[in-house]
């Protein structure tokens, strides 16, 4: 959430980034619910102070018609200020209603527009494979080497669910176990994180875990969600505190299942693992102070580039576009692999992103730093190391044989035990 002065400070600026962003919220609202928000605090804490003041003079020595004109202010003060703490209740609610509807604030070098057109490419890492064969896409490929089972899965689970199988199963494995070692060397603390987040934190973090548009999965009987990414169980692990700045910049890196509703995802492009309802994802999750996040974004994209550069898989960097940021980033990089299955000819598919979110989480969770006697919210950016299902794509699609086999990259074998998942007899 933005800081309810600066939007009351700054309300063109605010409006101008609501509209490149392409979203409905009426910041309006909120300055004007602030102001009376104030004045009322401020005749509240006046109210507070005569309280007190007739509270002291009642236990003086008093003349009963002073006496009596002091019992009846104090009855007056006990049914004033109810009142108004009532009033100031239900304007602060509706002014944190409005709030969170504001998106963060959009870096002034994000591309403006909505949709995957308006992103743009900033890098390229290799060129989209070619084969001296027609390829296969990794619904195929899983079939014929008996990687995947989507059928048995939809009727054990329903649709956008699956079994891993047989190899598929080290590969998810030791897809896990390399980027945590690599991230670990970097200097990230390595975590197994909760599946399950409460309310009150997944709104934290930014999504929304209720209503028709939510891609969030709640538990009934409780206030808990299945997580849709460990980004908000790694955001969530400081809630309330005030670090020192010296521990600054925390690292993070976890490991978690990742449940996700993808109401509405459909075609070609969603096939398979694609956008599936169930998967394992590595995250990285760094607190920092904001002078440094910037600087850190591009330290968790190089880290993102560097994993997939040593899977051997072809991929582009793209600025996310402000309309595609989602509220709580400030800016966005995805990267986009190479997937030779993707469509008629092969296309590019997401497998990454990290996003710098400033203080736009650390505010609604009250991550705080100090730094001498000033006390400042942090700054937290996420970014994907591994989404495993669709890593399993580029992976096997990318490296495909003309004899039906996978060949492992190299850097990976260590961790599979196997450099090869051999084609199937037939």
């Amino acid at each position: 959430m933005l800081d309810l002065r600066f939007i009351a400070d700054n309300l063109d600026e605010v409006k101008e980034n609501i509209r490149r962003r392409n979203v409905d919220a009426d910041p309006d609202v909120v300055a004007t619910l602030y102001r009376e928000r104030s004045g009322i605090i401020q005749e509240l804490e006046q109210l507070r102070s005569r309280r007190n003041a007739v509270a002291s003079a009642m236990k003086g020595k008093l003349e009963n018609e002073e006496r009596t004109r002091l019992i009846d202010e104090g009855k007056q003060l006990k049914s004033e200020i109810p009142s108004l703490e009532s009033k100031l209740s239900e304007i602060e609610t509706r002014m944190y209603t409005e709030a969170e509807k504001i998106p963060n604030m959009s870096h002034p070098d994000a591309p403006t527009g909505a949709g995957e057109e308006s992103n743009t490419e900033i890098k390229r890492v290799g060129e989209p494979t070619s084969f001296d064969f027609m390829p296969k896409d990794h619904v195929q490929l899983g079939q014929d080497l008996d990687l995947f089972d989507f059928d048995t899965a939809t009727r054990v689970s329903g649709t956008k669910f699956y079994y891993l199988k047989n190899e598929a199963v080290f590969l998810e494995l030791a897809l896990s176990r390399y980027a945590m070692e690599v991230l670990q060397g970097e200097g990230f603390t390595p975590m197994i994180t909760p599946d399950i987040a409460r309310e009150s934190v997944v709104s934290g973090i930014g999504y929304n875990p209720r209503g028709s548009e939510s891609n969030i999965y709640n538990l009934e009987d409780g206030e808990g969600c299945l997580v849709g990414t460990a980004e908000i169980t790694l955001g969530g692990y400081y809630g309330g505190q005030i670090l020192d700045v010296e521990q600054l910049p925390i690292r993070l890196a976890g490991i978690s299942h990742c449940f996700r509703r993808e109401a509405g995802a459909a075609g070609q492009f969603s096939k398979g693992l694609y956008r599936v309802h169930q998967f394992t994802k590595v995250e990285m999750f760094v607190l920092t102070h904001p002078n440094e996040s910037e600087a850190e974004l591009e330290r968790l994209r190089g880290l993102e580039e560097r994993l997939f550069t040593e899977l051997e898989i072809p991929f582009r960097v793209v600025d996310t576009c402000t309309g595609d940021l989602g509220g709580p980033a400030y800016r966005k990089y995805d990267l986009e692999a190479w997937m030779p299955g993707r469509g008629e000819s092969g296309d590019w598919g997401e497998i990454t992103s990290t996003s710098n979110c400033t203080d736009y989480q650390s505010r609604r969770l009250g991550v705080r730093f100090r730094d001498g006697g000033d006390k400042q919210f942090v700054h937290m950016l996420n970014g994907t190391a591994i989404a495993i299902s669709r890593a399993l794509i580029a992976l096997i699609e990318n490296h495909q044989q003309a004899d039906g086999s996978i060949r492992i990259p190299k850097r990976l074998v260590p961790y599979t035990g196997f450099d090869r998942i051999p084609a199937r007899k037939t």
